[in-house]
């Protein structure tokens, strides 16, 4: 799906970066749900997944932090972190500085988890790349692979 003349004048004042930040919103976008789709149906889900991933990256998080950083409700989240502390992929301790909140981590059951997901996408990815892109289209998305991240960072 392309913009039309109205979408991409409201994007930018130039046509062809209006064009641009559509493909790549569009390529992005439909990257991210095929590499979703591609995971174990018996798998941990979406939200799981989100919260295991917010603990390994940015570490420890209070139940209310989570809930924010995830945009999840609290009695979504509660649930999730029931479930994960039952299979015993976090941890949930007292906050030394308050007792009455606690403070939830990963724990190395629940990075294997995360890390086996993250390798189940990322050989489906390979396969995908060797079977349908060239080695120079391959080396092509390296560098835009780089590009996005900086873009991403920006």
């Amino acid at each position: 799906m392309h913009p039309d003349s109205d979408v991409t004048s409201r994007v930018s004042a130039d046509p062809e970066l209006a064009d641009l930040a559509g493909r790549v919103r569009e390529g992005v976008g439909r990257l991210n749900w095929r590499m979703r789709s591609e995971r174990d149906p018996n798998g941990p889900g979406p939200a799981v997944l989100a919260v295991l991933s917010r603990l390994y990256r940015a570490g420890t998080h209070t139940p209310s932090e989570l809930a924010a950083a995830e945009r999840l409700q609290p009695q979504s989240l509660t649930r999730i972190l029931a479930g994960l502390t039952e299979r015993g992929l976090v941890t949930r301790t007292p906050d030394p500085d308050d007792g009455r909140r606690s403070l939830i981590r990963i724990t190395p059951d629940g990075l294997a988890v995360l890390r086996e997901y993250s390798i189940q996408r990322e050989r489906w990815l390979a396969t995908a790349l060797e079977s349908t892109l060239s080695p120079t289209e391959r080396q092509l998305l390296k560098l835009a692979s780089e590009l996005l991240m900086r873009v991403a960072d920006a």
